[in-house]
């Protein structure tokens, strides 16, 4: 995915392809998603702007971080955000 300029930040957009991956079952729950430093290469982005939108996913219940990485959560495909409200 490239990031396009205009009036989307780029956090958002890293957001929303992440987001989707989750929501489609490419990145199911438990899988872990790649690196910081992986996706602000990926996107040619800086570190700065993966970690907003991985907090991002975070405040929505879809991903969990710990010193291993960033992980799917296991209630993130239900299509509620993770917040069982379905």
């Amino acid at each position: 995915m490239s990031i396009t300029p205009g009036p989307v930040a780029p956090w958002r957009q890293i957001y929303a392809a992440l987001r989707a991956r989750i929501e489609s079952g490419d990145l199911a729950p438990g899988d872990r998603l790649p690196s910081i430093v992986s996706l602000a290469q990926e996107h040619g982005v800086a570190l700065t702007t993966v970690r907003k939108a991985l907090d991002a996913l975070k405040d929505d219940g879809l991903v969990v971080t710990s010193p291993m990485g960033t992980f799917v959560t296991d209630d993130a495909g239900r299509g509620d955000g993770g917040t069982g409200r379905g």
